[in-house]
């Protein structure tokens, strides 16, 4: 298993079986919208390391952005076979 795939059950499991004080809790419990503006929020700092040729802060923002997207996935109840099947489908 990948480190996306591991992440993604962590997310999954957190979903079926919350744990206080869990962050990843805190989001899914939130919802859609505050999920999606915390991604978006990453996507952005991505952004601006990367126009400040920042290396570090572009793989720390990335690996934000990766555990939001991830969890905007569980949420809405979006595999990762979902998104491998459309990027198949996107090759052809």
């Amino acid at each position: 298993m990948n480190i996306m795939e591991e992440l993604y059950q962590v997310i999954l499991n957190r979903q079926k079986e919350p744990q206080d004080g869990s962050y990843t809790n805190y989001l899914l419990d939130a919802g859609t919208e505050k999920i999606a503006k915390k991604f978006g929020e990453e996507a952005v700092e991505t952004c601006i390391a990367a126009a400040k040729d920042s290396k570090s802060g572009v793989i720390s923002e990335t690996a934000d952005v990766v555990y939001h997207l991830l969890v905007l996935l569980v949420h809405m109840g979006i595999s990762l076979e979902d998104i491998e099947k459309e990027l198949r489908d996107r090759r052809s």
